[in-house]
């Protein structure tokens, strides 16, 4: 009977992931392929379903069933099911309980005000004007500080909105981690800074684009992405999206003289890709058949574009196809100085060109920046000039324009304030993992070498894909590597890496 009742949830879950992926592919098409004079009708069909789609969620029919299993009040598990389905039905109340806290009247002027806050960002940061831009970020953050209420928090509002991200995540954790990283990481930094440094001149030249997107799909083959179940397109900030475990949608952008921002896109999302495909599709419907949480997701991300994109062995395998399609722009490179300048150490003021060591100071700068903006200690008016101190405290570097400072992330423009403390925990629990993953994989040097990729696909399926939402990160980390989550593998991973390099 318990088993009717949540095949019949499972139906209902259905219906209402259905709805949201419906939501997904028109946010996926604004950001693709979408006429430019069409904002005005996309943000009320945004607006429009995602009232349905909040309105589904926190239905009488859903909450109805979802009742019949699990007391939603005290959490108490009513029916006699397996463990897996005892893990859905927990999440399914918590989902439940945090939909519930927020009226749909806000749910849906906050989809409106995103979906046109994007496109104005778009335009202010091709026009460089942070004016144009500053009325929606003050309600963004204006709705952001609504939604924090709503959810309600303990400790600061900042961990209302963290929370939809890492679930049970704080921002004194967040602080706390940040304080040690910063330390770890300045001296590394500082040890790389006299060393005689490593050229990377031949990256920063035109390279011919159609052989080199020739190559970004061959890659994605290599990954094992099914192109029968997905696409790659353009935008002005790559990005990743799934619809279905069937469908799963990656972007990327192109630099005329920096070749590597493609190809690092297309290993960081086609990672978040390939960590949709693998979810378990039986569970589609369930909380079984998505992802933990965004810290976990950047983990496969940063685990493809990082620790197999910009190893040695990657490059052994991969330099003389890109040698082939870049014609005559790499003669001369031998592997060791490509490699090495591949890695170097600079600061740089984008943060999605970003080199490894340096990249945890951009993550830095802007959890420090949205807690001060949500806590109302930094005003809108003045993030342009806090965003430049910041980055001449940490990086030593002081933006010239808006759009290559605080307007080059689209993710303050779609409201996810919370969202960025999660990069640098992937880059964390990638290390962790990848310490596993060696040692399952002794050969894997070798077998990356040789072309194979797909085994690291398979290794990541059985490890991480195959849980859904199962185990929190922080089990999911124990459950992987035996071990709490912590920053250690990662700093020593870079320790290693670039006292060989540098």
């Amino acid at each position: 009977m318990h088993n009717d009742d949540y095949s019949q949830l499972q139906k209902i879950g259905k219906e209402i992931h259905n709805i949201e992926a419906a939501l997904r592919v028109l946010q996926w098409d604004q950001e693709t392929h979408m006429a430019c004079n069409s904002a005005a009708s996309r943000a009320a069909q945004l607006e429009t379903l995602a009232s349905v789609y909040h309105r589904m969620r926190t239905s009488k029919r859903f909450s109805n069933q979802l009742a019949k299993l699990i007391d939603i009040k005290s959490g108490k598990i009513l029916a006699n099911v397996d463990d897996e389905k005892k893990s859905a039905l927990k999440l399914w109340r918590r989902d439940y309980v945090h939909a519930k806290k927020l009226p749909t009247s806000f749910v849906k002027a906050n989809e409106k005000l995103c979906s046109e806050a994007t496109l104005v960002w778009a335009d202010a940061r091709k026009e460089n004007s942070f004016i144009k831009f500053a009325p929606y970020l003050e309600k963004i953050f204006e709705f952001s500080r609504k939604k924090a209420d709503y959810l309600g928090y303990n400790e600061h509002p900042y961990d209302a909105l963290l929370d939809e991200y890492e679930p049970n995540c704080k921002k004194s954790d967040i602080e706390i981690l940040f304080k040690k990283l910063r330390l770890e990481v300045q001296t590394l930094l500082k040890r790389i800074g006299q060393a005689p440094q490593v050229n990377d001149s031949f990256l920063k030249q035109a390279f011919p684009k159609e052989p080199i997107m020739d190559l970004s799909y061959e890659l994605l083959d290599d990954m094992g992405y099914d192109r029968t179940m997905g696409r790659l397109d353009f935008s002005s900030h790559p990005f990743s999206t799934s619809f279905h475990p069937t469908d799963s949608r990656i972007t990327t952008r192109w630099h005329e003289t920096f070749f590597k921002s493609n190809i690092g896109a297309i290993l960081h999302e086609g990672g978040h890709a390939l960590y949709e495909m693998g979810l378990p599709i039986q569970h589609y419907g369930t909380p079984l058949c998505e992802a933990v949480s965004m810290g976990i997701h950047e983990s496969q991300s940063r685990f493809w574009e990082i620790l197999i994109g910009e190893s040695l062995p990657f490059w052994k395998m991969f330099y003389p196809r890109l040698k082939k399609a870049a014609s005559s722009q790499l003669d001369g490179v031998d592997l060791d100085a490509f490699y090495k300048g591949y890695n170097r150490v600079a600061p740089t003021l984008i943060r999605v060109d970003a080199d490894e060591v340096t990249y945890s100071m951009h993550i830095i700068l802007r959890f420090e920046m949205e807690s001060a903006l949500i806590d109302g200690s930094l005003k809108i008016r003045d993030v342009p000039e806090a965003w430049n101190a910041k980055m001449q405290e940490y990086l030593g570097i002081t933006p010239t324009t808006f759009a290559e400072g605080c307007l080059q992330d689209v993710h303050w423009s779609c409201g996810l304030i919370g969202y960025f403390p999660t990069y640098t925990l992937g880059n964390l629990y990638a290390a962790q993992f990848f310490e596993v993953f060696q040692k399952d994989n002794p050969d894997w040097k070798e077998r990356i070498v040789s072309g194979d990729l797909k085994f690291i696909k398979h290794w990541l399926n059985q490890n991480i894909h195959c849980h859904g939402r199962r185990f929190s990160s922080k089990e999911l980390v124990e459950k992987v590597t035996k071990n709490p989550p912590n920053y250690t593998p990662y700093i020593q991973y870079l320790t290693k890496k670039y006292e060989d390099i540098y």
